[in-house]
């Protein structure tokens, strides 16, 4: 009998934990719903032309949800809170293909014209990605930017002005995509009550 309740507890506990992964549509690629003290707030698809390059994600503090984003889904002001924010956000890219050192580095530049010279010094923090690999960059407070590459975690860069402007290539006024722009902020509604 204890075996029996000891199985349907483990059951009732896995099974939440399994039903908290969102599956980016497009790709089929999924993101848990919540590491740690950050909640993911949207997640959308990279594409070139049609070719699909990565799934990407956009985690939010917890307490920037219920404070200072809360009420602000489907509004500039969103967007703006989470550009410059002095809150936990970051952006996990999983890639679908392979992306080679001057791709990714061209791709950031482009978008980073004008962020001053630390963007060089992000910028150099990219290579070759293969299909698979994950990117993470994260804003912590008192940190600065932390950027993660393949598992390879580099130097962080505590320039608020540069972080904004990371943020921005998917969540600024002018987007590396319009789609991306808007998905990632998809849970809003539910997330900022």
């Amino acid at each position: 009998m204890n075996r029996l309740a000891s199985a349907v507890f483990l059951l009732s506990v896995a099974g939440p934990a399994l039903a908290q992964e969102i599956a980016e549509p497009r790709s089929g690629t999924k993101f848990a719903a919540k590491e740690g003290d950050v909640s993911l707030l949207g997640v959308g698809l990279r594409k070139k032309s049609i070719v699909k390059v990565y799934a990407v994600g956009l985690y939010v503090a917890d307490s920037a949800l219920s404070g200072t984003l809360k009420g602000k889904a489907g509004t500039p002001e969103l967007y703006q809170e989470l550009l410059k924010g002095d809150f936990k956000k970051k952006i996990v890219m999983k890639f679908v293909r392979d992306v080679s050192t001057d791709q990714i580095r061209g791709g950031f530049r482009d978008s980073l014209k004008g962020a001053g010279e630390k963007s060089e010094v992000w910028i150099g923090y990219f290579s070759d990605i293969r299909s698979g690999q994950e990117c993470v960059i994260a804003w912590t407070p008192g940190v600065g930017l932390e950027t993660q590459v393949g598992g390879l975690k580099n130097p962080p860069l505590n320039d608020k002005v540069l972080a904004s402007a990371v943020f921005g290539i998917w969540l600024g006024d002018k987007p590396i995509q319009e789609d991306i722009k808007r998905d990632l902020v998809a849970r809003g509604g539910e997330l900022t009550k």
